[in-house]
């Protein structure tokens, strides 16, 4: 019954994985809980890391090395390091040599750094850790144990580049053949026929990304490209930056998910590869700077499972704008996310596009506008908010609730809110989220807002509403109502007094109807 216990909790946990703060609190409940979280804490340590958690990081790495190399360390750490009661390193299934190498250059002083490097990859690297996840860092060296390389053998995931040392190279395509999801860096010109033998040599891989950084031609990328040929069937996910060199698109019978990264310079003849490709099974396309014509056509012919669309290109007209929009409500009728730039002239497009895709849940709109002069290129921005707003209640599909408005420091007036918020009375509650361009914010007019709001969540009408920076989650208004609260107690019995008035006047909505 224990183990049974312990089995439902951890599959609780593991869907909070991604919730850190929630998990942390958890923790403290009992002894049994913290036994349970600490491995799913500890599956990936290297991400989202401060320069405050790195160095809490590298002190619990330093508490696993040998008196010796503690001591070798002394001059530099003088608090005692003592070795935790978990053995943390052994829950990491994420072995990330690029944080690894950055940590240690970057908390060591440079004299010490090749001396406790060995040391502290020899605490990751041996027959005793097991990987899921690879990330090798430019260059990268070191002389494997034996029976060391049994710890990536069985990886799922490798991020590296065409700067990767041969040896390593060489461990990889020996030992893993089990990799579904490779992001390959290629940089240099010379051939590197090892890649190739690499992703030739993997049973099953299904997720590709090439992010090249070079300038001219390279001569291994049509080399690379072939060796997808033999996973054509398997590759469901593909993301490149710049146009492939072969036509190994077209073998791609499954694909699911597409991403491509242009520059703003390229012409259509940079895309043309993509202009008459027909993926029939793609259901997401994330597209930046890529001719509008090229990705329209590429709509056409594989837009009709798709259900996620994202494109970037912050210096689109009107017309460009125009005959992407018509190109996704025209062959897009499953789409249920996407995002797109805003203009206000291609309002009656919005509304069509609202009208013929009935499943949508969720709109970004990124609102850039911009003035190009001879020297710099300025951006600013102008919505017409009532246009929009009454656009998207009038024709949004029942399905629709979310909406987030990126890249401005332009607010809607209080009235235009009201109205919007009116006409959506009786829908599912909206979402409204507010990615602003700066980190900070203007509290002028924002107690009228966070009063507003409150009325509007009380009546069921609002579900979310938040101003962010980077982090959808990190929401300004919350932080100003807690300033608020702080500077001016009083504000809480006013909240307060509202909210009760709500309540009651719900309260005698809901039962007016009966004769008592």
């Amino acid at each position: 019954m224990s183990k049974l216990y312990g089995d439902i909790l951890y599959l609780i946990f593991e869907e909070l994985q991604y919730d850190k703060k929630s998990l942390v609190l958890c923790l403290r409940v009992n002894k049994a809980w913290c036994e349970i979280i600490v491995p799913i804490l500890w599956k990936n340590p290297w991400e989202r890391l401060t320069h405050g958690k790195k160095k809490s990081l590298l002190n619990v790495i330093i508490s696993y090395l040998s008196d010796e190399t503690k001591n070798n360390l002394i001059n530099f750490f003088t608090n005692p390091y003592k070795k935790p009661s978990f053995n943390y390193f052994s829950f990491c299934k994420h072995l990330n040599l690029e944080v690894i190498k950055k940590i240690i250059k970057k908390l060591t002083p440079h004299s010490n750094f090749k001396e406790i490097k060995n040391d502290i990859l020899n605490l990751f690297i041996n027959e005793n850790m097991d990987y899921t996840h690879l990330y090798i860092p430019k260059k990268f060296d070191y002389h494997f144990n034996p029976g060391a390389e049994s710890c990536i053998s069985e990886i799922k995931f490798l991020k590296c580049n065409d700067r990767i040392n041969d040896n390593i190279l060489s461990i990889l395509t020996k030992s893993c053949k089990s990799i579904k999801e490779l992001e390959l860096t290629l940089y240099e010109y010379n051939y590197n026929c090892g890649i190739a033998k690499l992703i030739e040599n993997q049973n099953r891989l299904s997720s590709i990304s090439f992010l090249n950084d070079f300038i001219g031609d390279n001569p291994s990328r049509m080399t690379i490209e072939n060796s997808l040929i033999k996973h054509a069937n398997t590759i469901q996910y593909f993301g490149i930056r710049e146009q492939l060199e072969t036509k190994v698109f077209t073998s791609f019978v499954n694909l699911k998910m597409l991403e491509l990264m242009g520059k703003r310079t390229d012409g259509e003849s940079k895309w043309n590869n993509i202009k008459d490709l027909s993926l029939l099974s793609l259901q997401s396309l994330k597209a930046s700077n890529i001719p509008i014509n090229c990705l329209a056509n590429l709509i056409l012919s594989s837009g009709k499972q798709l259900t996620k669309i994202c494109y970037y290109n912050y210096y689109n007209d009107v017309v460009s704008n125009k005959i992407l929009i018509q190109a996704i409500y025209h062959n897009c009728p499953n789409l249920i996310y996407l995002e797109l730039l805003y203009r206000n002239e291609n309002i009656l497009d919005l509304e069509k596009l609202l009208i013929n895709c009935q499943y949508l849940k969720r709109i970004d709109f990124n609102i850039y506008y911009y003035k190009e002069s001879l020297f710099h290129v300025s951006f600013y921005s102008y919505v017409k908010w009532d246009n929009l707003f009454n656009i998207l209640a009038k024709s949004s599909p029942s399905s629709l609730f979310e909406f987030v408005f990126k890249y401005t420091d332009e607010n809607p007036e209080l009235e235009s809110l009201k109205l919007f918020f009116d006409n959506w009375e009786g829908r599912f509650p909206i979402s409204l989220k507010f990615k602003k361009e700066r980190d900070y914010y203007y509290e002028s007019g924002y107690d009228d807002l966070v009063d507003l709001i409150e009325i509007y969540k009380e009546k069921g009408v609002i579900k979310n509403f938040v101003h962010y920076h980077y982090d959808e989650d990190s929401d300004l208004l919350e932080i100003y109502k807690t300033k608020r609260v702080i500077n001016n107690p009083e504000s809480v019995i006013k909240n307060s007094e509202i909210k009760s008035t709500s309540i009651w006047n719900r309260f005698k909505k809901k039962f007016n109807k009966y004769p008592w």
